[in-house]
């Protein structure tokens, strides 16, 4: 008994020794200005909330516009149901009432909410690995990131959030062109899901991927190379009296946010229309839904993205490729700026410094 106490009194001091030794450590760090690892890990929790947030907000804002874009981009050219952005909301509301007008929106949230935290995480971890990198050629160690630095770093981001939540952009898709007439519904993510697994297999979760990565790169690279470089060049030239104190006003990073976003969209759209189509293939329910209630029994098909290009120029002419551009535009341009200045605002109120330096 003795000796156990021993070791327990032993055990016992050279755990409380840990502690302190890790303590001293972490104050020592604390002091140098080196963050301590669980400090680290809290930073990269608060960013990952901070871009999820900012997803969620933004897309629900905009919901019924980017319902429509998709019904537009996949819709019967020779059966026109939804013929403009105002007409095309009132058919929704008309046919569908206020929930058709936000079909798909969970969906798209549940997609959206990590792929928004996983994207500006990524840019922001991109971004700095590229600017240590960049110092370390060039031997210039106060070089900051360029325009073409910061639309790599965001190409990055975009492609690492996208691959990440490609199958969930894959369904939601389907499910946002789904009516109450469909022949067939899938009740929610996790059904469709599996459905899409079961029914046509693994590789039928990732169809139109390839477009999306081409598209990716210029959309959410532009993205955030237009936003941050407007942003340091109003900061630098002030004009207009838009900069007070270095800081710029919630408006001010709005219109930033909004010209990043018509840029990124008007570049890379014609690749979403295609993409969207790719995810209608193989789904044997898509005639009838895309083409008009069953009127064309046709499968819809494509051997890949080339093929589905020529394809929609040929049967639909050039301007098929821009369908839906306008209730998309409409819709970007909020949705981008809201994301924006909506992720910087939610680090602000958790208390993270957006800091990229090397």
């Amino acid at each position: 008994m003795a000796s156990e106490d021993v070791v327990g009194k032993s055990t016992g001091e050279s755990a409380v020794t840990t502690f302190v030794n890790l303590a001293a450590e972490e104050a020592k760090l604390a002091r140098e200005g080196v963050k301590a690892p669980g400090h680290a890990i809290l930073s990269v929790c608060k960013s990952l909330v901070a871009g999820g947030v900012a997803g969620g907000v933004s897309r629900t804002a905009v919901a019924p516009l980017e319902r429509l874009k998709i019904l537009l981009q996949v819709q019967n050219p020779h059966n026109i149901k939804y013929n403009g952005t105002v007409q095309g909301l009132k058919y929704i509301w008309r046919t569908e009432g206020f929930r058709g007008l936000f079909k798909g929106n969970g969906t798209n949230c549940a997609r959206i909410v990590p792929n928004s935290a996983v994207k500006f995480f990524s840019y922001e971890q991109a971004a700095s690995g590229i600017l240590w990198y960049y110092r370390r050629q060039t031997g210039n160690e106060d070089a900051q990131l360029s325009p073409l630095l910061r639309l790599g770093a965001g190409a990055c981001a975009g492609i690492i959030a996208m691959s990440a939540t490609y199958p969930m952009d894959m369904v939601r898709g389907r499910i946002t062109v789904q009516t109450e007439k469909s022949p067939y519904q899938y009740r929610g993510m996790i059904h469709a899901l599996r459905t899409v697994y079961v029914e046509e297999g693994f590789r039928a979760l990732y169809k139109g991927w390839l477009p999306s990565v081409i598209g990716v790169i210029p959309y959410v690279g532009l993205n955030f190379a237009v936003y941050e470089s407007l942003k340091d060049w109003l900061v630098q030239t002030k004009p207009f009296g838009l900069v007070e104190d270095g800081e710029l006003s919630v408006t001010t990073r709005l219109a930033c946010g909004a010209a990043a976003g018509t840029v990124g969209q008007t570049v890379a759209y014609p690749l979403d229309v295609i993409r969207r189509r790719m995810q209608m293939v193989g789904w044997k329910d898509a005639a009838a839904i895309v083409r008009g209630d069953g009127r064309a029994k046709a499968p819809l098909e494509y051997s890949g993205m080339i093929d589905a290009f020529k394809k929609t120029i040929r049967h639909e002419g050039f301007g098929a490729l821009y369908k839906g551009l306008v209730p998309n535009s409409v819709k970007v341009v909020p949705s981008i700026a809201i994301a924006f200045v909506t992720y910087e605002a939610v680090k602000d109120v958790l208390g993270v410094e957006m800091r990229i330096s090397d």
